[in-house]
């Protein structure tokens, strides 16, 4: 059986949406503090985003634009990395290094989701 890219971005971002709701304290502490409000109200949305582009991304009539906003959501979410990575700096060397990979690994995400969008555009999955 063949494992369709569009349906496991789409299992990803459902995932991840999910973990949001619950379990919500890992996100609000990446939070970046230059957001305005409470810092579980942005781990809502987010979650709340990460659900409706998986639903977006499993829709072939949406696909196409559900990845390009997939693609936008995980360069948006890039500067909680970055908080993530600096408040780690200090622990333990395995959760540091984990910290520090979510860095670079946005940048195949990003990736993955254009090319879920242009495979929809282009008729293929």
């Amino acid at each position: 059986m063949l494992i369709r890219p569009a349906p496991l971005l789409a299992g990803l971002l459902a995932t991840a949406g999910a973990l949001h709701f619950l379990r919500p304290e890992p996100f609000d502490a990446i939070v970046p503090t230059a957001l305005p409000g409470r810092p579980r109200d942005w781990t809502r949305a987010s979650g709340v985003a990460e659900v409706a582009l998986a639903a977006a991304v499993a829709l072939p009539a949406t696909r196409r634009t559900g990845g390009l906003l997939a693609a936008g959501l995980f360069a948006a979410v890039f500067p909680a990395n970055v908080k993530m990575a600096y408040d780690w700096r200090h622990r333990p060397a395995p959760l540091r290094a984990a910290a520090y990979a979510r860095l670079p690994l946005q940048v195949p995400l990003v990736i993955w989701a254009v090319k879920v969008s242009r495979s929809a555009a282009s008729g293929s999955h």
